[in-house]
């Protein structure tokens, strides 16, 4: 009995749960499929990537403004084509969105 031993996940887009393997099969990574997020001058962004923000942004709840040409260290993509989450600073849970960064 082989399907005893597999894990079942749970797959957002069908809303069903399927077996792990067939998971695989689709080609899926971990239950998500994999989004590619660009800059603002189309470069492919990774996660772990150093961007430099390319206009100054008033960052909401925080009373801070980031300058242009500001350097954000080891972003991660959140998934959503357009939205990467980093760390800066003084600020937490910094999210920006894609169109405001060039890739360092």
């Amino acid at each position: 009995m082989a399907q005893d031993d597999d894990s079942f996940v749970y797959d957002e887009a069908t809303g069903e749960w399927i077996s792990a393997t067939e998971m695989a099969e689709k080609g899926i990574a971990g239950g998500e499929a994999a989004v590619e997020v660009y800059d603002a001058v189309g470069n492919l962004l990774a996660d772990g990537d150093q961007v430099t923000l390319i206009k100054d942004l008033t960052v909401k709840g925080a009373g801070q403004t980031l300058k242009r040409g500001t350097l954000i260290k080891s972003i991660r993509l959140t998934g959503d084509s357009q939205e990467i989450d980093c760390r800066y600073e003084g600020i937490k849970g910094l999210v920006l969105r894609a169109e405001f960064v060039k890739k360092r």
